[in-house]
């Protein structure tokens, strides 16, 4: 289930890195369970996903390592731990295919963004395949030229 491309303004964190390592293949939206402080850490965007990835443990999937921030004004009788391991609310069908892929294909399952839907915080999964060093040097080569080619365009339309 890809969703389409809309203005940042709902947007909390990305991965980039995430991109430049490894190859998209499929893409998920999954909703997270959050506890009352986490959601207000993410409505102030403190959010990182840079060394987050997603596990799939008796049947569920569940993001590992992904930091949010507290609040300093995050009540006293709540212990806040950034690092927790958190519950991705997905279907059973989406789990079992994301089971399929990681198990027999060896894909990995990366978070790529986080954002707002409804009021929802929602986490973009990507099913993923780990680039090789002269991948990432192709990419930078084809990114770097569609930059220069950018630039060339246009210097001929101001002249």
């Amino acid at each position: 289930m890809a969703r389409k491309k809309e203005d940042t303004a709902g947007r909390i964190a990305d991965n980039r890195r995430a991109l430049h390592e490894y190859f998209i293949d499929q893409r998920y939206e999954a909703g997270v369970a959050l506890q009352g402080w986490e959601v207000k850490a993410l409505r102030a965007g403190r959010l990182q996903l840079q060394e987050a990835y997603v596990l799939l443990k008796d049947g569920e999937a569940w993001l590992f390592g992904a930091h949010v921030s507290p609040l300093p004004t995050t009540s006293t009788h709540v212990v806040a731990d950034p690092t927790r391991n958190r519950k991705m609310l997905l279907h059973r069908r989406q789990i079992d295919a994301m089971i399929g892929a990681v198990e027999r294909k060896g894909y990995t399952l990366i978070p790529l963004a986080a954002y707002w839907v409804a009021g929802k915080a929602k986490i973009e999964i990507g099913l993923a395949r780990g680039k090789k060093q002269h991948d990432k040097r192709a990419d930078e080569r084809d990114k770097d030229w569609q930059r220069e080619k950018a630039r060339v365009m246009k210097g001929r339309r101001l002249g």
